[in-house]
């Protein structure tokens, strides 16, 4: 049986970012992965895989200087993101929020960049061990080791503090929380991930140089149904794009309103496309006049987890605080975050496993949740009240938004995500008093779905 002072669930960045700032800070940290294999990856690393892009401000609140990385992991550096409506389109070239990241951000290979997080992770003296499973977490508080972590080969670890980031899937994380829950009640009460989550998927294509727009991101808003569901084009390096979208888990064509409001959906459909297919229609309307889709865009097969194409979950729910009396943080996707604009982010899984790696080798884990309350609670906060906002929005209600943004630049504004002047009319006032409402009503009622408070510790 192994003892170490930190056992960290999860080799994905908020896993792998807890193991290398508790080992930084002097701990003995083990991270357990389970590993799946990719086209793209040589070993087995982290099945957690998004369209890796980053923006400005994301930068300083994950806390790695681009300048570090090694060769292959920023393959784009971007100027501007489009947004894409049913008939309005509109181009942000500013986020609105200061950092120290001269562009409007970058596109990276995750898998590399993962692979990258392992290898500064063990240069500190952390563990690493991939192909382990774990199947599940027993937790005695009245112990000095007060988790014992049981793996799937039958092996035990046993551990001083714990670090969950099993992902949005949560297949660990939810199980070890309910001890500390409400007889009665389950964290699985408030993110299920049946219920709660997304499901994304991307395609890695070769798109034309003539149409290839290789320093813009750009996203498709209300072109197909679902709370902050939309495709998207990533450019990579060389001509290549991740071109994918994301969609709710379990959402039928009866639970959608308008269907022939929607671009992406036709009037013979019998139910919603499957993913595969969402993305060869939006290719055919953006480019099918003079293109053939599948000749002209072709699919590079030695990319992505299989085939040229990936699936995987992300965390579409609002963050929950952790039990740090018994010893426990959780962190990145495994804690929950949303956004209208991005789902989770690699930004604060980053900064979060490095709060909880920190934390816990110096036995202050008890100031988690304030601390990540300090340092990402804004970010947090935003996104959430972004999603609520735009949680209704039908394509009408896109082209109006996008529309009202057109009017805000041409009036002078820098047109940044977040900032901008009140010259966009009585349309403009009225979103701005709502994001400022529905921010301070958060702020003030809370944004997270489980505090600290809700646990039996």
């Amino acid at each position: 049986m192994k003892r170490v002072d930190v056992a960290i669930v999860g080799g994905g960045p908020a896993g792998t970012c807890a193991a290398m700032e508790a080992a930084y800070h002097g701990a003995d940290a083990l991270v357990l992965e389970k590993g799946v294999p990719r086209a793209d990856r040589e070993g087995l690393g982290p099945d957690s895989t998004d369209a890796a892009g980053m923006l400005d401000y994301w930068v300083d609140i994950m806390d790695f200087d681009p300048d570090e990385f090694p060769e292959g992991i920023v393959l784009q550096e971007l100027d501007a993101v489009d947004f894409v409506g049913p008939t309005e389109t509109t181009t942000l070239r500013s986020t609105g929020i200061d950092s120290s990241y001269d562009r409007f951000g970058y596109t990276f290979q995750r898998a590399r960049m993962d692979d990258w997080l392992r290898e500064q992770a063990e240069e500190e003296g952390a563990s690493y061990e991939v192909g382990v499973s774990v199947k599940s977490v027993d937790s005695d508080l009245d112990s000095e080791y007060r988790h014992t972590v049981h793996l799937a080969d039958g092996e035990d670890v046993e551990a001083r503090y714990l670090v969950l980031a099993d992902g949005p899937q949560r297949t660990v994380t939810i199980p070890t929380l309910d001890q500390f829950m409400p007889e009665g009640k389950s964290v699985s009460d408030v993110m299920s991930p049946p219920t709660a989550n997304h499901i994304a998927y991307q395609e890695h294509r070769e798109v034309p140089e003539e149409v290839f727009e290789e320093t813009h991101l750009k996203f498709w808003w209300g072109w197909m149904p679902g709370e902050t569901a939309y495709p998207w084009i990533f450019p990579n390096d060389g001509n290549v794009a991740r071109i994918g979208l994301t969609m709710p888990i379990g959402m039928t064509l009866d639970d959608v309103e308008d269907p022939d409001g929607y671009r992406l959906l036709d009037p013979e459909d019998e139910s919603l496309p499957r993913a595969g297919e969402y993305i060869r229609r939006l290719l055919e309307i953006e480019y099918g006049d003079e293109y053939d889709i599948e000749e002209d865009f072709p699919l590079v097969e030695e990319r992505g987890k299989s085939g040229g194409t990936e699936t995987y979950p992300i965390s579409s729910t609002k963050p929950i605080e952790s039990p740090t009396g018994a010893g426990i943080a959780v962190a990145g996707g495994a804690m929950g975050t949303t956004s209208a604009f991005h789902e989770g982010g690699y930004h604060v899984a980053c900064r979060t496993g490095k709060i909880a790696g920190r934390l816990a080798a110096v036995d202050s884990l008890d100031r988690y949740n304030e601390v990540w309350r300090n340092t990402i609670g804004d970010e947090l906060l935003r996104n959430v009240t972004f999603a609520d906002i735009v949680a209704e929005y039908g394509p009408d209600e896109w082209d109006r938004t996008f529309e009202m943004t057109n009017k805000l630049i041409s009036d002078g504004s820098d047109g940044s995500l977040i900032k901008s002047r009140l010259s966009g009319g009585l349309s403009g006032m009225k979103l701005l008093a709502k994001y400022k409402r529905t921010k301070r009503s958060l702020r003030k009622n809370g944004y997270v779905k489980l505090t600290e408070d809700d646990y039996t510790v």
